[in-house]
């Protein structure tokens, strides 16, 4: 019989780290879209300093909000678990999968492979978003046939 005094207590090991603005308006913005979101400054700003940054190492993708959270995205473009979606696995040839992707999106070669240095550097990521949006699609699909069924009658 599991333990519930035990189980049930998570730790969390967090790197405190200080950080002082020389404007103010900045931590003005920072406290006034925590409260907007509901969120404490420290979890924004790590979100804000965790998105930067990749976006530093990734330019041209960015950060969108969505139902499940943030998402990263082609600046312009799609998001990028749908890029990577329809890049791996199916029925291309792997070497005309990039092409494939290019021309089914309306993309650049050079934001593809943008796409894909995101995906392999953040592959879990990418990979949990694209079931989850599977998952979403087969739960929407199956509402609109029980739906489709019942006006059959």
């Amino acid at each position: 019989m599991p333990n519930r005094d035990v189980d049930d207590y998570n730790v969390v090991m967090t790197q405190p780290v200080s950080v002082r603005f020389r404007d103010q308006r900045v931590a003005e913005r920072l406290r006034l879209e925590s409260a907007t979101r509901g969120r404490s400054n420290s979890a924004l700003a790590e979100e804000l300093i965790d998105e930067g940054l990749r976006q530093r190492h990734h330019p041209l993708v960015t950060f969108r909000d969505g139902t499940r959270g943030r998402r990263p995205a082609l600046i312009g473009g799609p998001d990028l678990w749908e890029v990577i979606d329809g890049i791996v696995g199916g029925d291309v040839p792997p070497a005309q999968r990039v092409g494939r992707a290019a021309d089914l999106f309306g993309l650049r070669r050079a934001e593809v492979d943008a796409a894909l240095a995101y995906y392999a550097e953040f592959t879990d990521e990418v990979d949990a978003e694209i079931s989850a949006n599977r998952v979403a699609a087969a739960e929407a699909e199956a509402q609109w046939r029980r739906r489709n069924d019942l006006l059959a009658h």
